[in-house]
């Protein structure tokens, strides 16, 4: 075996030139070489540099017209490069072997023409790792022949990408080869000779960043190989120290560079988002100094899986490589064409940021995300339509394939929160609402791993939380029980990588236009939506409500929106703000406690004023939602919609919390004291805010898919006030009427119903009440009382009474009527529930939405909020009581995580009792 790597070494003295520390042509066109450090520096003056997109994440490929806009952008931002790359091109990677055919070789060449069009070099890459034999002829003449195939179709430039495989070669292999390295040089070498030793070829080595090289990067010897043995030439994929890198030094680069012996090409997972389906990366390109430009042949950055949300991600890497294209300090302009001109002047200072002083003279992200987001707000105003054309996906005969499918990602390809259709959560008419219509298989849950924000040396993948399984009853019981432990190291190393990081099972979604139908029950807002556009215009009727008229989007609601979802390991400072605030908040909640008896007036004021400006920042949340939710590009905001949906519910649920904290609660609440900050956790920024609930297990409360079309119809919850108690006791009445022919209370006792099923919690505990409303008033209520057994003592002593002088003990020798049985309670000693339950359960709780609500969300916000009051003062569970044949709320309390007890000597036997584990 040795001597097989002494042939090729004597191949590569005879007829081939010595790598060097940059590649051949980047030595051909830079003048000259500026040595610092004894690290060999390109002088960027005249040499080319590969900077652009790679599109190489799993998910609903971009469509044509998306990256036809894409090179527009590239060419007016300085952007030179596109690689084409994606998982859902089957014959890129799966079936890489296969041909394209005749309509995908259509659609490729029309994209490599576009490319040119635009002057965007156009880079095909292929992935034969899975399964190649390095060894054998025939599988070095697919290759080679696939690549002709491309070649035909106008494309000059190509990839070979080897991440995310095995190390191991198979027995063949390893007959001919010394090292996996060796094999893969190989028939790298082979291929660019074989294509014309083409201006650019990449490489993607399988130890494609700093953590997977063994030992490490200095001592690697799979590195070592690449570095002695690829012809100098062709230019090596590097994602940095990490899969995802928070920061790339020079120093980093410069150690690469010299095992590798040539400069990398960078290719930046920083704004990738498809190994979390709650994260967007909204913020600027950073952690990576100018000072690298002239170290590196080129910068490709792999941005988030939906396509609208990458315009700052794009925008601030052009900023950063324009800064200092030939190594000296400028300004920064973009043009396109005469009539848009964009400048900014690159400073030092952060212009009052909470941003740590800039040590780079010529970049500064904060600069560049402001020039970005200034930009991006004239787009928001343009008038665009979704479109959702659909054609079929690859597969493996090639008959029926499309490479590059003409349908856009659906509302978010890769997260939890895209397909689901609204169902009003009350009604008995609809169908259960379905928990996971996507029915994917997921390989991680929720983890808990203990890292500080600030200098954490985790992935952001390691920070996720990811979306639910399909859940069973008995998952339901204990949703906490979905919990993993931490993905080891040599595993995520299977799945995850430059071009892929997460796993393929993430691409399953619904057709678009399944993503997107319109439900006919639907509670739509007075807002712009995709239908009414196409509608004529309606005027109002003098005594109708006024047309609504949407406020526009300002450049502070995209900067809030970019904080919100900043970058992978950092929120903005805004974020950062509110999560700092919230934890204040439930840890001095005691000073506000009713129970508090040595109250500091100081110390209350400070509490309520601070209380006051975090409802304030969490209403600009929301008032930026409702803005974005009516801007005219409906394109833009289909990509963006899962995601602000989702901060907008935790963040309404989380005010509607600290409302409660502020005038009812009890008790110090039990939060944990002398643990990890609470940014430290994954899932975004909300899975941050839920992780500071007190009921932060119960994922399936938080999680809350948005409705099939974009709404701004807007729900508050907030405590319950004695003024409430009327709307109140008409809701209870009317839903449990529902669905009856006769209406079981007369005109003479309106308040029987409410009096015998919420009555007792509105007069005796009322500070676990919250009631929701709309813009018609209260519509929905949830009642609960934190231990029912000293509840119970109560109303008998301060309520029965009263009930009882109220209505007359009916005759009971006759047949009573539902009223007379309702009014005969009162008069009855009720049997109390066996200590064995209530030890587990001791929580009673009442939840009631009108059927008009047709948002799923708003119950699971208001179970949400009352479970969380509960918790908060030490109750373990919380039971409700259902009538045997009221199966619309067995079905309602089902949906919102309650399951079925099973019957114990002492359970009421016209009931039926469910429970929920907090």
């Amino acid at each position: 075996m040795v001597q097989k790597d002494k042939a090729l070494e004597t191949a590569q003295a005879a007829g081939e030139p010595s790598p060097g520390p940059v590649s051949g042509e980047a030595f051909e066109e830079a003048p000259g070489l500026v040595e610092e450090s004894g690290i060999g520096v390109e002088s960027t003056d005249h040499r080319k540099f590969i900077c652009g997109v790679v599109e190489g994440f799993y998910g609903r490929p971009w469509t044509m017209e998306q990256r036809k806009e894409l090179f527009r952008r590239q060419q007016k931002w300085g952007l030179s490069t596109y690689l084409y790359a994606p998982k859902d091109d089957y014959k890129h990677r799966m079936f890489w072997r296969e041909l394209y055919s005749v309509e995908e070789a259509d659609q490729l060449m029309t994209l490599i023409s576009a490319a040119k069009e635009y002057e965007i070099e156009f880079i095909y890459a292929i992935s034969p790792g899975l399964d190649i034999t390095f060894s054998n002829q025939k599988e070095v003449s697919a290759l080679k022949r696939k690549l002709d195939q491309v070649s035909h179709f106008g494309c000059k430039s190509f990839a070979l990408l080897f991440d995310d495989i095995d190390h191991n070669m198979c027995p063949a292999d390893k007959e001919v080869f010394s090292s996996f390295a060796h094999a893969q040089v190989s028939i790298t070498n082979e291929i660019y000779q074989y294509l014309g030793e083409p201006e650019t070829f990449l490489f993607c080595p399988t130890e494609y960043c700093g953590t997977f090289c063994f030992p490490n990067v200095a001592q690697s010897p799979y590195l070592h190989t690449v570095g002695e043995k690829l012809l100098p030439s062709i230019e090596v994929l590097w994602t940095g120290p990490k899969v995802v890198s928070k920061d790339i030094s020079v120093e980093s680069i410069e150690e690469v560079s010299k095992i590798i012996g040539r400069a990398p090409v960078i290719w930046d997972n920083f704004h990738a988002n498809d190994y979390d389906p709650k994260r967007l990366f909204l913020g600027p390109y950073k952690g990576r100094s100018t000072e690298l430009i002239p170290r590196l042949k080129g910068v490709l950055t792999n941005p988030n899986c939906e396509f609208e949300s990458n315009f700052v991600a794009i925008h601030t890497l052009a900023t950063w490589y324009k800064s200092n294209m030939n190594g000296v300090r400028k300004d920064v302009v973009m043009t396109d064409g005469e009539d848009s001109t964009v400048s900014i002047q690159i400073k030092l200072e952060n212009e009052g940021s909470d941003e740590e002083l800039e040590t780079d003279m010529h970049y500064s992200p904060q600069l560049a995300l402001k020039l970005a987001l200034t930009e991006w707000l004239e787009d928001f105003v343009e008038p665009h339509q979704y479109n959702s054309r659909q054609v079929p996906q690859s597969d493996a005969d090639g008959t029926t394939i499309d490479v590059l499918p003409m349908a856009p990602s659906s509302l978010c390809s890769s997260t939890i929160v895209t397909t689901v259709f609204q169902q009003p959560i009350m009604s008995p008419a609809m169908p259960p609402l379905c928990l996971d219509p996507l029915s994917h298989t997921m390989t991680k849950g929720p983890e808990e791993v203990e890292v500080e924000k600030k200098d954490s040396d985790e992935e952001p993948m390691e920070m996720v939380v990811e979306k639910l399984d399909e859940l069973d009853p008995e998952a339901e019981a204990d949703p906490e029980q979905k919990q993993v432990g931490p993905v080891p190291a040599d595993k995520m190393a299977e799945g995850l990588g430059p071009m892929d990081t997460d796993k393929e099972s993430l691409t399953e979604s619904k057709s678009s236009e399944e993503s997107i139908q319109e439900d006919p029950g639907s509670d739509i807002a007075p807002m712009q939506t995709d239908d009414q556009l196409k509608l004529d215009l309606c005027v109002p009727a003098p005594d109708e409500k006024p047309l609504f008229k949407a406020e526009p989007l300002t450049l502070e609601d995209l900067t809030l929106l970019a904080e919100l979802f900043y970058l992978p390991y950092e929120h903005g400072p805004k974020a950062m703000q509110m999560l700092k605030e919230f934890d204040w908040l439930r840890a001095n909640s005691s000073v506000v406690s009713v129970n508090c008896k040595r109250k500091e007036k100081e110390k209350v004021d400070e509490w309520q004023s601070r209380a006051e400006k975090f409802e304030e920042m969490c209403c600009s949340v929301i008032q930026m939602f409702t803005r974005l939710s009516n801007s005219a590009n409906r394109t833009i905001l289909y990509d963006l919609y899962p995601y602000i949906w989702d901060i907008k519910s935790i963040i309404s649920m989380v005010k509607s919390f600290v409302q409660w904290l502020g005038c009812r609660s009890q008790s110090s609440a039990q939060f944990l004291r002398g643990d990890q900050e609470p940014w430290a956790f994954r899932g975004g920024l909300a899975g941050e805010f839920q992780r500071l609930l007190p009921i932060e297990g119960a994922n399936d409360l938080f999680y809350q898919p948005p409705p099939s079309l974009p709404t701004s119809k807007m729900y508050s919850i907030r405590p319950y006030y004695p003024k409430d108690v009327t709307a109140i006791y008409k809701i209870c009445r009317e839903m449990y009427s529902e669905g009856m022919e006769d209406i079981p209370v007369s005109d003479e006792d309106p308040d029987l119903i409410g009096d015998r099923l919420v009555g007792g919690l509105l007069t005796l505990s009322s500070d676990y009440g919250f009631v929701l409303e709309d813009d018609d008033g209260i519509c929905g209520y949830a009642l609960g009382t934190v231990d029912v057994q000293p509840f119970v003592k109560k109303c008998k002593l301060n309520w029965i009474p009263f009930m009882k002088e109220k209505y007359i003990k009916p005759d009971c020798q006759k047949d009573l009527t539902d009223a007379e049985k309702m009014m005969l309670s009162f008069h009855e000693e009720e049997e109390g529930l066996p200590d064995s339950f209530l030890s587990n359960f001791p929580s009673l709780i009442k939840v009631d939405i009108q059927a008009k609500v047709t948002d799923p969300s708003v119950a699971k916000s208001m179970m949400g909020c009352l479970l969380s009051s509960l918790k908060a003062n030490g109750s373990l569970g919380a039971f409700c009581q259902v009538r045997q044949t009221d199966k619309r709320m067995m079905d309602f309390y089902s949906k919102l995580g309650c399951f079925e007890v099973a019957k114990m000597e002492g359970f009421p036997k016209d009931v039926i009792i469910m429970g929920r584990s907090l």
